[in-house]
């Protein structure tokens, strides 16, 4: 049998060899509405914002944290005591940092990532020495200081964590009657030398003489000032202290401090007062004494990122600062955010500086190494 072509024969149609959309006048199916989807998305493509335009709403609190920072000294005292609440949990603001760069990363804004060069600088200006390790092996004297806590379940574990310390002269704050007695018996041996006043103390591996009272509880409270205080910080007991250690390169004055305690409340704000008197009236014996070589060991209850603390920095640097590792927070213990522990020195060159392990405080111990 014969196969016949029916493009001859006439029988049946070709094949429609011609291009889609030609010669009939009439585009084929879905092409028309390719090319409008294409159209439209350039048009999105085009009018998208670039890498700089967008995410401009992060790039703003970028830099407004950054002129916060770099201008922190600026803001007033006067309202409710802002200036020195913001200065006491200064370097907390850094952590603002990572989300802001978590966001400009996701909106792949590059407006947001330069402005967080600001923030990230001056951050780095204020903080980026503690974030070291700047010890030095070897001193000539090993301080501690550590708020004991009144409400200190156990003041003989607490001792015998503290002689383990091994420190040559030890300052203990917030002292009861009855727990004096039982740091009186515990440290005895280690330390042969000690004096208490009121609720502060010093023990020493070295001879003290000269030990005095400093007025740090009620200097400059008078009037309605005082009577607005609370009856627990009205009392006469002493919270300061100074003496003098006899070392083998001479004698060293020691000042041991709990100055008031500071309060937050709605209608007063950050209310610091008292710890402000007692920081001028501190500053003004530290600025009085002979020895050119002192150590201050105490509860100040601020940072010295706080200017209200200008009296006392100015004449003592902190040990933490040029010696420690990383920032030193010290209270609450079970999660510090402040280090308001000082050990400050004048005369004296400080090699370590460290936190020791929590006792039964809500603080914890303090200890730094320094050399003649």
């Amino acid at each position: 049998m014969t196969q016949v072509d029916t493009a001859e024969t006439g029988q049946g149609r070709p094949a429609d060899t011609r291009l889609p959309g030609m010669g009939t006048g009439v585009p084929a199916a879905g092409t028309d509405g390719t090319w409008r989807a294409r159209i439209r998305r350039a048009i999105r493509i085009a009018s998208r914002p670039g890498p700089w335009k967008r995410g401009l709403l992060l790039a703003a609190p970028a830099l407004l944290l950054g002129l916060f920072l770099l201008l922190h000294a600026k803001i007033p005292n006067r309202i409710g005591g802002l200036g020195s609440l913001v200065e006491t949990f200064l370097p907390w603001f850094g952590l603002f940092i990572p989300v802001l760069l978590a966001g400009a990363l996701w909106r792949r804004s590059a407006s947001a990532v330069v402005a967080l060069l600001l923030p990230v600088m001056v951050w780095l200006n204020l903080f980026g020495g503690l974030l070291g390790d700047k010890s030095h092996p070897g001193s000539d004297l090993t301080v501690v200081s550590h708020n004991v806590s009144a409400d200190n379940p156990d003041p003989a574990g607490t001792a015998r964590d503290l002689a383990a310390s091994d420190a040559d002269v030890l300052a203990l704050l917030e002292l009861t009657e009855q727990a004096r007695v039982t740091y009186e018996k515990e440290l005895a041996k280690a330390y042969p030398y000690h004096t208490v006043q009121g609720t502060v103390g010093l023990w020493s591996k070295l001879p003290l003489s000269d030990t005095r009272t400093v007025d740090v509880a009620m200097q400059g409270m008078v009037g309605r000032l005082a009577d607005a205080l609370p009856a627990e910080d009205k009392t006469a007991t002493p919270r300061a202290l100074r003496t003098t250690v006899a070392t083998d390169q001479g004698p060293l004055a020691v000042y041991v401090a709990h100055l008031g305690s500071v309060r937050v409340n709605p209608k007063g704000g950050f209310s610091t007062n008292q710890r402000d008197a007692g920081e001028r009236a501190l500053g003004k014996a530290i600025a009085a004494e002979q020895n050119e070589r002192v150590v201050l060991l105490g509860d100040l209850n601020g940072t010295m990122d706080d200017r209200a603390f200008a009296d006392i920095t100015a004449q003592l640097h902190s040990a933490q600062d040029a010696a420690g590792d990383g920032f030193g927070f010290t209270w609450p213990a079970k999660f510090p955010v402040a280090r308001i522990d000082q050990i400050l020195v004048r005369g004296v060159e400080p090699e370590s500086s460290r936190v020791l392990p929590a006792t039964g405080s809500d603080h914890l111990p303090v200890a730094a190494g320094i050399s003649w």
